[in-house]
């Protein structure tokens, strides 16, 4: 089930709120747990059984890791059962997202021979990458000493509660914690949640929807001319944030209207000077989760060795490489960022920087043409086709400037375009703040305003949705 879908808007979401806050609050967590499960199953119930194997599992070893406690004779035994917590968790993302991959690549290095393995029929369950990833950082939260939640139902809503459940973002036991057991939802609060899931609604709808018509039209495209390929770029680089940008705002929406705050996911990640600055402003949940529980075991930047250094952070790009999807693409792009990251960790860019306007006004324009052809990568659906799409950007096959595609595309979307640069940087946000900061009433007429605004788009965004427009989210494949 889809946030942009009318039986998500006028159905699913109407009746969870409705019983909800008719119920007590005692059992007001178990109706979402339901609601979860059935909110995942919607699609494919068969999924379901995935998830509840999940839960039971995680639950369970999470409490014998507890029941263990810090007893020095017992550490040995502590440690396997995490090991196992962690082989389990990878086997079952592994199984499900990878083995295809691997026994692919595997037949094709065997070239013309029989198959050395055949494919299973494994279909990937949605969502999978991120409720594995909150299921295996409650336990290892655990195994650190964060309290054991010894109600099933409880963990199982963490792991599965609706609102972030397919695409994030990835929520930390440590951070809903105290809001599972103890939280309220005020009249500002749950207005805020609107705000927020009009937002991210309008987001998806209007700009990432919009957007991906030029982006599809160019990398389906065989002949692209250079303006083409360049535009398709730019439309995929807006459309990618848009989509899974506004999701989380949806998601963090909803939390809200349910006694939820869950982090932000995304921080204007395109006005990045280096790359490390990038990463700390897009998906914010995965690169923490990442740094969290990869990087900081490994040593993280305080090692004595640079070599050290340069090995952690390959360990964690090589991760958020795979962790993207199943293709030489996707390890190719998260080996991109790694290699740029590490040179700027070993000569210290971010701080060098600064010094030197110049450069790094020269330095954050290199920043944003590698993460566009990082997108170009993401985007394509083998290196074959990314080499070739990246040539086109460049005029290296012989194609022409601009055609007739590209002039029909810049005319048909151009203010779409101009609306998505302008949403992507913060000059809207700034704008407000100093209108705000002139008078409380002024501040108040903004809010009132941008509400208004917002609404009137979202009943837009649901003419579309009448019209049966085609609207999958890019993070879902995650």
């Amino acid at each position: 089930m889809l946030f942009t879908s009318l039986e998500f808007l006028f159905g699913f979401l109407p009746v969870t709120l409705l019983v909800y806050f008719l119920l007590p609050t005692a059992g007001r967590n178990y109706w979402l747990l339901l609601v979860s499960l059935f909110f995942y199953a919607w699609g494919e119930p068969k999924f379901l059984i995935v998830m509840l194997v999940s839960i039971g599992f995680n639950y369970l070893i999470a409490l014998r890791i507890a029941e263990l406690g810090e007893d020095p004779s017992k550490a040995l035994l502590r440690k396997v059962m995490l090991g196992v917590a962690v082989a389990a968790n990878i086997g079952l993302l592994f199984v499900y997202k990878y083995l295809n991959f691997v026994i692919a690549s595997i037949n094709t290095a065997a070239g013309d021979l029989e198959p050395v393995f055949k494919q299973t029929e494994f279909v990937l369950p949605i969502g999978i990458s991120f409720f594995t990833f909150q299921a295996l950082s409650y336990v290892i939260d655990v195994y650190r000493g964060v309290k054991v939640q010894k109600n099933p139902a409880f963990v199982g809503l963490y792991i599965a509660l609706f609102p972030q459940l397919i695409a994030g973002p990835i929520v930390r036991y440590t951070t809903v914690e105290e809001q599972i057991l103890h939280r309220e939802v005020t009249a500002d609060l749950f207005a805020k949640g609107i705000r927020r899931f009009l937002y991210g609604f309008n987001k998806k709808m209007l700009l990432a929807n919009v957007l991906a018509i030029t982006a599809d039209a160019a990398f389906a495209s065989a002949e692209l001319s250079v303006g083409m390929a360049w535009l398709g770029c730019i439309c995929y680089t807006l459309q990618i944030f848009f989509d899974f940008c506004g999701y989380s705002e949806m998601a963090i929406g909803l939390g809200m209207m349910f006694g939820f705050r869950f982090l932000e996911n995304f921080n204007y990640p395109y006005i990045s000077k280096t790359i490390t600055e990038f990463w700390r402003r897009w998906h914010i949940s995965l690169g923490s989760w990442f740094r969290d529980y990869i990087y900081f075991p490994l040593g993280g930047s305080r090692v004595k060795s640079r070599w050290r250094l340069v090995f952690n952070l390959s360990v964690v790009w090589l991760a958020t490489g795979i962790w993207h999807g199943a293709n030489w693409t996707f390890l190719l792009w998260g080996a991109l960022f790694g290699v740029i990251i590490i040179v700027e960790k070993l000569f210290g860019l971010p701080q060098k920087l600064t010094e030197y306007r110049a450069a790094g006004a020269v330095y954050q324009i290199f920043v944003l043409l590698a993460v566009m052809l990082g997108w170009v990568l993401f985007r394509a659906e083998n290196l074959t086709a990314a080499l070739a799409y990246i040539k086109s950007m460049f005029a290296l096959n012989g194609n022409l400037l601009w055609d007739d595609m590209f002039q029909f595309h810049l005319r048909e979307y151009m203010v779409i375009l101009a609306a998505g640069i302008l949403c992507s940087t913060p000059l809207i946000r700034w704008g407000k703040e100093k209108l705000s900061a002139l008078h409380i009433h002024v501040g108040q007429a903004c809010e009132v305003t941008g509400t208004v605004v917002q609404f009137a788009l979202f009943l837009v965004g649901i003419s579309y949705l009448v019209m049966n427009a085609h609207n999958p989210f890019i993070y879902f494949n995650f």
